[in-house]
């Protein structure tokens, strides 16, 4: 193999796993970001690896239920009003997907990029400082009724279809195992083969880290655009001037859709805002995540605090946060936590990029390997970073990838 200079766009989990898996296999590489490793959403999201988060958002009836959703203020979904004329078109494309073909679609192609999360996650990590932050724990959905369960299972069926393992127990019987939810959940679903990252931000920060230490280039500048020349990438643009390379990896996060688009990549596409607060300190902490399924908010022990995140806004990539997603998450975790303590809560929003069909854009953005697309991987970016900074490394190193990449494949969103 020879070894060629690649530039990694983007510091958070994908572009460090990108990075790490590139290093390992021989090549010289150089992460470029605005502001340095897990500055945005890999500082913030549930901390969980979801390896049965293989359920898209848009769900046959989604339309039926959003308008009512929009306008309960107890629900997990908000809208920026001011921006609705900009996200109309998004949300016609977004909307279109909400069909059992495209769940199907999108469960088989997932599962095969989440199935083994736990274990990339521990192949990324291991031999670095990073490895104290992963562990393997069950991934919890804690329902306040059998019926409500019952009512969630078409998402169950769908993940029976590709094999993802769980326990159905009563809510008693978990409050055996962790008492701090008391009697909230009267049935529970334990999801196997999971895991959990105790601290995100630190965790990608450790591992970039490694990344360095081991020969690594961190470059922190911002990316103001890329350069072409006959239809192809030459340079990317920065503060700091171009950067030239023999690929560029795009994993931008968010970020990603106008150098996307001006790559050809027309992917339809938006920021998905996302929101936690988090109490410091607290007087007791629960044994492992839990997806709290009437809030659609996930409860994560981290270290020294507990996480709840989760709550869909869209607004755009500009607009600050907004007061109702953190007053309800700050309501539900009173209702849910009444007896914890803590010594304060701290609040973040960040975001989540979000094509209109939820797959990820994986693989080259032309044929002669000059440009890789690494991102939209909405909910799940922790969950599937490290296997898709290693399907990158197999890409550029000539290695064939092990699973069937044509659903991420960013020639779908080329024109024709």
């Amino acid at each position: 193999m020879t070894q060629k200079h690649i530039l990694v766009a983007g510091a958070g989990i994908v572009g460090i796993s990108c990075a790490i898996w590139l290093q390992r296999a021989g090549h010289k590489v150089t992460v470029v970001d605005r502001q340095g490793p897990a500055s945005g959403t890999s500082h913030g999201n549930a901390g969980v690896l979801a390896a049965g988060a293989v359920v898209p958002v848009t769900v046959p009836g989604l339309m039926r239920k959003a308008p009512g959703m929009l306008l309960d203020r107890d629900a997990p979904l908000f809208l920026r009003w001011s921006y609705l004329p900009k996200l109309l078109p998004f949300l016609s494309k977004y909307m279109s997907y909400a069909t059992d073909a495209h769940v199907d679609h999108y469960v088989q192609a997932m599962s095969t990029l989440l199935a083994d999360s736990a274990a990339q996650h521990h192949a990324l990590a291991a031999g670095t400082p990073a490895e104290r932050f992963v562990s393997d724990d069950d991934y919890c959905f804690g329902y306040t009724t059998r019926a409500a369960f019952e009512a969630d299972s078409y998402g169950w069926g769908k993940r029976d279809a590709v094999g993802v393992r769980y326990k159905v127990v009563s809510g008693a019987d978990y409050a055996q195992f962790d008492p701090i939810f008391g009697d909230a959940f009267e049935t529970v679903v334990r999801c196997k083969e999971h895991g959990r990252i105790s601290d995100p931000g630190a965790y990608v920060k450790a591992l970039a880290e490694h990344f360095v230490d081991q020969g690594g280039t961190l470059h922190i500048t911002a990316i103001t655009d890329i350069q072409m020349e006959n239809g192809q990438i030459t340079a990317l643009d920065t503060d700091d001037g171009p950067m030239r390379a023999d690929a560029i990896v795009f994993a931008l996060g968010p970020w990603s859709k106008k150098i996307a688009h001006k790559l050809g990549v027309k992917v339809p596409f938006e920021s998905e805002r996302g929101y936690h607060i988090e109490l410091v300190n607290p007087s007791a902490m629960p044994r492992a995540p839990m997806m709290v399924a009437a809030g659609k908010f996930v409860i994560t022990p981290m270290d020294g605090r507990i996480r709840a995140a989760g709550v869909v806004e869209l607004g755009g990539l500009e607009n600050g946060p907004s007061s109702a997603p953190f007053a309800l998450l700050k309501r539900q975790v009173a209702a849910l936590l009444p007896s914890v303590t803590y010594e304060r809560i701290d609040e973040w929003m960040g975001h989540r990029p979000a094509p209109a069909d939820s797959l990820p854009v994986i693989g080259a953005n032309d044929d002669l390997g000059l440009s890789y697309s690494a991102f939209g991987h909405q909910h799940v970016g922790l969950t599937g970073g490290p296997k898709t900074g290693r399907l990158i490394a197999d890409l550029i190193s000539g290695v064939r990838p092990n699973i069937d990449l044509a659903p991420f494949d960013p020639a779908k969103h080329q024109a024709r």
